[in-house]
């Protein structure tokens, strides 16, 4: 884990608006800077950067955050990564302290990554040296120069090639990369023999795992790397640190099922494709891509297996959905693949393919009514049935709307009954017109002097405060003070806060603070009058409660000390 003070250190070192600069062009806008936001479609500037309390905001998406959440969601980073990447850039090296995890996981990640990055390099090494290895790229049209973006090798025929490269060929880190395989007799070979070699690379550009694709006839044709403490299969894709300049262009992505169709689309100018990794598309795929862009379209083949994993991809892309995200299918002409198409026709033919892709309630619905009779009562009430595990796993009220509609058009149910058949809420009437707006509560309009200096929750007393969505989130902000510098900034109080439950309500009301800005003197005062509100509220509160059961018990039901505090409060009254 890294320290919570290296963190704090890092961004008080960190200027927001010179890294978000370094990957979005930012304008001046007052006293911040805009952009149109890199995490959603827009024309008109939503996104927004305050160099004074160093965050971003999106007025269209709702992205906010420090610098660190900035290099997460756009390089598709994890946290400690990020931190990191943000920690080189400025110089800093990062301190780790010692994990909760078994002893033999510890400082083994790295030497991982190091063999693997040695094996990749082998492998190029090794195509160059392969005039039958080169045939084969060059027949399927590939050049030099794309070979070397994808970082493509060659695992030459042979069982202990790796060898060469490491002399102790028994080391028990080999296994666990996934480079070689033992066998029953404790024999060791290498696991990639005679294979064009496709390495897979995470957001930091290190090489996890590899891809073997078969010069010729065998079985099986693709063989992957094993999961291993650096791979996991459902986690990653191939080619997304090539494609990412081209998704932020194109603000789509193709995920295709091969490792050679994604370098051929590159190689025809089409650079925003990705493969899954032998696996079916997972959640965490499509929760990945569309972090990255607003559409992703699956291109499989027509044929029923291509159909089967269209399926598969549709439904687990049903809870990552959004109303502003959309998924389609594109299904390729029998015998075709994305290779062969984009040779045979061409890049603009593969484009509008593409672009006339099948939406996703298309599909689903056309998948749904094959499986059923619709000419049969009994055909439409399978419908509904079929569709109610599908709608109540769509977390988009907009599209599931239009579905619930269409259903309804096909089975013969009107929508009310296909809601209530499918348990989905239905849409209530207009609401009434909305009250006047009340002023903020005391508790809001401390939080928000807490936001411009974080440091003043100190000095409030949280007991004093009615119960509250705002209370809560000042205690929490007071119980993690003192691990924050004397004076913290919001992001660096908004990075303690990673994860907490109060983050996005914190977020929220950072937004809608981010054009106001207030100099030290007026928070000051204003911070100051409120507490004295505070306070006398306070007071009036026990004074009236004193005054209660004085009237009922009279003065003599008092104790001493209340007797004392009832005359103080009705001294200070008078006075008032």
């Amino acid at each position: 884990m890294i320290p919570e003070s290296f963190i704090q250190d890092l961004l008080a070192r960190v200027d927001i608006v010179d890294l978000i600069d370094g990957y979005v062009r930012l304008k001046k806008a007052g006293a911040n800077y805009s952009a149109c936001c890199p995490f959603h479609n827009e024309k008109t500037p939503s996104f927004t950067v305050s160099p004074t309390k160093q965050f971003y905001h999106c007025f269209g998406c709702g992205a906010h955050g420090t610098a660190i959440s900035f290099l997460m969601e756009y390089q598709g980073l994890g946290f400690v990564d990020a931190v990191k990447e943000l920690a080189g850039k400025v110089g800093m090296q990062v301190p780790e302290q010692e994990r909760d995890s078994r002893p033999e996981e510890r400082g083994s990640l790295r030497q991982l990554t190091e063999i693997m990055g040695r094996a990749a390099q082998y492998y190029k090494d090794q195509l160059k040296q392969s005039p039958r290895a080169i045939d084969y790229l060059k027949g399927r049209g590939l050049t030099g120069e794309i070979c070397a973006r994808f970082g493509i090798g060659y695992a030459p025929d042979g069982w202990q090639n790796l060898a060469a490269i490491f002399p102790d060929y028994d080391a028990p880190e080999l296994a666990a990369a996934g480079l070689v395989i033992e066998n029953e007799q404790g024999r060791r070979y290498d696991r990639f023999r005679d294979r064009i070699m496709f390495p897979i690379i995470n957001p930091k550009g290190e090489v996890i795992a590899f891809g073997g694709r078969i010069i010729g006839q065998g079985e099986p044709k693709y063989l992957n790397s094993p999961e291993t403490p650096i791979f996991e299969k459902g986690r990653e894709v191939y080619g997304l640190p090539q494609a990412r300049q081209t998704l932020r262009q194109e603000n789509t992505v193709i995920v295709v099922e091969g490792y050679m169709d994604v370098v051929a689309l590159a190689q025809h100018g089409i650079g925003n494709a990705v493969a899954t990794l032998g696996t079916a598309t997972t959640p965490t795929h499509v929760q990945k891509l569309l972090k990255q862009v607003d559409r992703i379209v699956y291109c499989f083949d027509g044929d029923n297996a291509g159909r089967k994993a269209a399926w598969r991809a549709l439904e687990n892309s049903l809870e990552a959905l959004a109303d502003s995200k959309s998924v389609g299918f594109a299904f390729l002409p029998d015998p075709e693949d994305p290779d062969s198409y984009v040779r045979q026709f061409g890049k603009d033919a593969f484009r509008t393919l593409i672009a006339q892709a099948t939406p996703l309630s298309d599909f689903l619905l056309r998948e749904l009514g094959q499986r059923c009779d619709l000419t049969s009562s009994e055909g439409k009430a399978r419908l509904i049935h079929e569709a109610k595990p599908l709608l109540g796993r769509l977390p988009t009220p907009l599209l599931r709307l239009q579905l619930v509609k269409r259903l309804a058009e096909a089975s013969g149910f009107s929508q009310t009954e296909v809601e209530r058949l499918c348990d989905i809420r239905g849409y209530a009437p207009p609401a009434p017109p909305k009250a006047p707006r009340q002023p903020p509560s005391l508790a809001r309009i401390l939080l928000r002097l807490v936001l411009f200096d974080p440091a003043l929750a100190r000095r409030i007393p949280i007991a004093a405060l009615p119960p509250g969505q705002e209370r809560g989130i000042l205690a929490v902000i007071q119980e993690r003070l003192p691990a924050l510098p004397p004076r913290p900034a919001y992001a660096q109080l908004r990075e303690s806060l990673r994860g907490h439950p109060v983050e996005g309500p914190l977020e929220t009301l950072a937004g809608e603070l981010l054009d106001r800005e207030l100099d030290e003197e007026y928070v000051a005062t204003e911070f100051a009058a409120a507490l004295a509100r505070l306070e006398e509220g306070s007071q009036k509160a026990a004074f009236a409660a004193l005054q209660a059961k004085a009237r009922q018990f009279g003065v003599a039901g008092l104790s001493e000390a209340e007797k004392r505090e009832y005359l103080t409060l009705l001294s200070q009254k008078k006075d008032l």
